[in-house]
């Protein structure tokens, strides 16, 4: 019942940047109620649990504080860079087994690069809707918003400026409203993932925020899913020239973070995307459990 872990700041080559993650080796046999008690324990957004896999190279487990979750961007990164910080893996490629399938990744040095799924498009929710959800007025919204899945959906909404961006707060009344359009029972689920096209820097080409409902923290760092779903839905509806662009988030946070990401395939027809981000490993410790 001891296990070992390592705490990634994911999307971040320093210390005290991107969205941090802990990473417990071996864990992924746990039980959910441990698993959830241990994110809390950290108040830490998201972390993972891995085991032995007969389908990939290896199990990943994805917990919030109040669930499990079928795959994650940031913590794919973080728990990748922590196997190879352990010397468990070496650069090269492998597969993870996910609750959403297996996920290809590749490793250079303290750089992951992980394939996400072809996005599914989902429902188009009013902007009227989706605009009180971060108190702003519908006019803040310039193209329709929509539920996009790579693995995790978010409903993808782009702003006309970084003043709307910076400006957002959750409305929790907002967002179970916006819920139960969208047919869900719970608000901490397809929260809006809000964008500009400006990055917050000027080596950026996007930036972004993610708000979280309870029990979560009240922002997300940053976000490898979302950017991924964020990613084919700027291709796909001619928001961006280019299908490679460098995508920001955290920054207003001081956890500035950044990811490298391509759309695969044409706008027509895309294939996956492409989200690539560094991993610095904080710290690493021992988890005693109770019983050992």
């Amino acid at each position: 019942m001891d296990f070992e872990f390592d705490w990634v700041d994911a999307f971040s080559d320093r210390a005290f940047g991107g969205n941090g993650c802990a990473v417990v080796h071996g864990g992924a046999g746990l039980d959910d109620a441990t698993c959830m008690a241990y994110v809390r324990e950290t108040s830490l957004v998201e972390c993972t649990f891995t085991g032995p896999s007969e389908v990939a190279d290896i199990r990943v487990r994805y917990f919030l504080a109040s669930r499990e979750i079928p795959s994650a961007g940031h913590p794919t990164v973080a728990t990748v860079a922590a196997m190879r910080h352990r010397g468990l893996i070496g650069d090269g490629d492998l597969v993870l087994e996910t609750g959403a399938g297996p996920v290809p990744v590749s490793v250079a040095g303290d750089s992951v690069r992980m394939i996400q799924k072809a996005p599914e498009f989902g429902a188009e929710v009013p902007a009227g809707l989706v605009a009180a959800v971060g108190g702003l007025d519908t006019e803040a919204i310039i193209a329709p918003p929509q539920v996009v899945s790579t693995g995790l959906p978010f409903c993808i909404t782009v702003l006309r400026d970084r003043d709307s961006l910076d400006r957002l707060q959750l409305e929790t009344g907002a967002l179970q409203a916006m819920a139960r359009h969208l047919g869900q029972d719970r608000i901490d689920m397809m929260e809006p993932f809000w964008v500009t096209l400006d990055g917050a820097t000027p080596g950026g080409d996007t930036f972004s925020r993610l708000l979280l409902a309870p029990p979560s923290p009240p922002e997300d760092p940053f976000t490898g899913s979302a950017t991924g779903a964020m990613a084919a839905y700027l291709w796909a509806r001619g928001l961006i020239e280019r299908p490679e662009f460098v995508a920001e988030q955290g920054h207003g946070m001081g956890r500035p973070g950044r990811a490298d990401v391509r759309v695969l395939g044409p706008r027509s027809a895309i294939e996956g995307v492409e989200v690539a981000g560094r991993g610095y490993v904080l710290m690493s410790g021992r988890l005693t459990l109770p019983g050992s």
